[in-house]
């Protein structure tokens, strides 16, 4: 994984989640804050979205145990 920065489009692809959904979570402190690029643009480095998909799958594992 590396420090490359997505922008929302491709998180909501990568996660499932519609774009309010990751909003919420941020507000939640559930999912990676973005980084700002300007004033109107946002994007998220992609290894912290990765890795929030992976501790996604280990809860849902941990869970069915």
């Amino acid at each position: 994984m590396s420090n490359r920065l997505i922008r929302i489009k491709e998180v909501m692809d990568r996660t499932g989640l519609a774009r309010s959904t990751v909003y919420k979570y941020i507000s939640l402190g559930q999912f990676p804050h973005p980084i700002k690029l300007g004033t109107r643009a946002v994007a998220w480095v992609e290894r912290e979205v990765e890795a929030w998909i992976c501790e996604s799958i280990e809860r849902r594992d941990d869970k069915a145990l």
